[in-house]
């Protein structure tokens, strides 16, 4: 058997290999000043014995069934039966009930430039006040953030933050939004449902960094009070979604059209694993997919694989291969495109689809110039699709 960490796509189909690990989606927590913020009193999870955990409420969106209590949060549909829990590891089956055990212990804290997210069109150079609980309901190779992303909330270091102290939090350092974001916040459902329904009273804007892998009727409740969203579109082949992240694609690409359909500004990552996601008739195939849905107004950021998780031994993308990818992109009638994970190679601006004059420069994270005004451009009055 091939060992876990010395894997390709090819590898895999030849050896069979089932692997579980993470969704790349975020990134280490640590805030601007380079430290963890600390403002919280940050301790281990009391172990629930017997009984239902401490950090728990009953789940939103599960039914009961003969073989146990199904969960219609994710495709997967989990059947849990009594004690057990689903696949994203934060759904138990407790007494006859489904509880969220991610409620208010999250185990990261972390202000983020919005752009970090990436959003590259919503509030540029605000901050965002990002938050994940331990759990995901998908299993990448790839991950970047399994050490969370793939493990119990139980196991983690969580802090004690309610929905109301997170607004609260939010407010006192100044964060134009809250970010839902490291794992995924499909595995925190209730928790990021309720804080942003506080959010939005207080007119705190809430974005969603996901792999998009939820059921409609769920989404379009959470739809009500999210306000921009990034979508990892992890490839354009279920074959690939099964092996590489434990999901489908059908379900992901649903979700990019009721994000739309809602009206929630909309920003979409394709990571490009080499050997696996980097075929580039399977990227123009998507690109073609995106703009026959009329989805060309969004961004899509091409992001570098670096070696991570269960894929240690594959390369960086080759910048030739994002170059590429990035054309075809534009090829296909895409307005904005941009490269991730590759500083200083320019593809990180806005430039204006009238004028082609540079409108936003970026370095890194951060704004250099902006001559977006009012939503349209400085020079040709080009209207910039975004929330400006």
């Amino acid at each position: 058997m091939l060992s876990p960490k010395k894997i390709t796509k090819r590898d895999f189909i030849k050896y069979g290999f089932c692997g579980v690990c993470g969704l790349a989606i975020g990134s280490p927590v640590m805030n601007l000043a380079g430290k963890t913020l600390d403002f919280m009193n940050a301790r281990p999870p009391d172990l629930p014995g017997p009984g239902l955990w401490k950090w728990s409420i009953e789940a939103f969106h599960y039914i009961e069934t003969p073989k146990g209590l199904k969960c219609k949060l994710c495709p997967h549909k989990c059947e849990i039966k009594e004690g057990e829990t689903g696949d994203c590891r934060t759904r138990v089956h407790h007494e006859g009930k489904m509880y969220c055990i991610a409620y208010g212990n999250p185990c990261a804290v972390h202000i983020d430039p919005i752009e970090k997210k990436p959003l590259y069109h919503f509030y540029p150079d605000t901050r965002a006040y990002s938050i994940a609980t331990a759990g995901c309901n998908l299993a990448c190779l790839n991950c970047q953030n399994w050490q969370i992303s793939q493990v119990s909330p139980k196991e983690t270091r969580n802090y004690d933050l309610m929905p109301d102290k997170v607004v609260e939090a939010c407010i006192e350092h100044g964060c134009k939004s809250i970010a839902y974001t490291y794992s995924d916040p499909v595995a925190f459902y209730e928790y990021t449902f309720n804080t942003s329904k506080i959010a939005h009273t207080k007119g705190i804007k809430n974005v969603m960094i996901s792999a998009g892998y939820i059921n409609e009727k769920p989404l379009r409740e959470l739809c009500q009070y999210m306000d921009a969203a990034n979508i990892d579109l992890k490839g354009f082949d279920d074959e690939i979604y099964e092996m590489l992240n434990a999901g489908t694609l059908q379900p992901v690409l649903d979700t990019l059209k009721i994000l739309k359909e809602e009206g929630v500004w909309l920003e979409i990552t394709n990571l490009i694993v080499p050997t696996w996601t980097d075929d580039m008739d399977m990227i123009k195939k998507m690109c073609d997919w995106l703009y026959d849905n009329e989805l060309y107004d969004y961004p899509l950021h091409f992001s570098r694989f670096h070696p991570m998780y269960k894929l240690t031994n594959l390369p960086q993308t080759p910048v030739a291969v994002l170059k590429k990818a990035r054309q075809i992109a534009l090829d296909a009638g895409i307005k904005f495109v941009y490269i991730g994970n590759l500083p200083g190679s320019g593809a990180e601006n806005t430039y204006c689809p009238g004028c082609n004059d540079l409108l936003i420069e970026r370095k890194g994270y951060y704004i250099i110039q902006n001559h977006i005004i009012n939503g349209q451009c400085e020079y040709c009055d080009e209207k910039i699709p975004g929330v400006w």
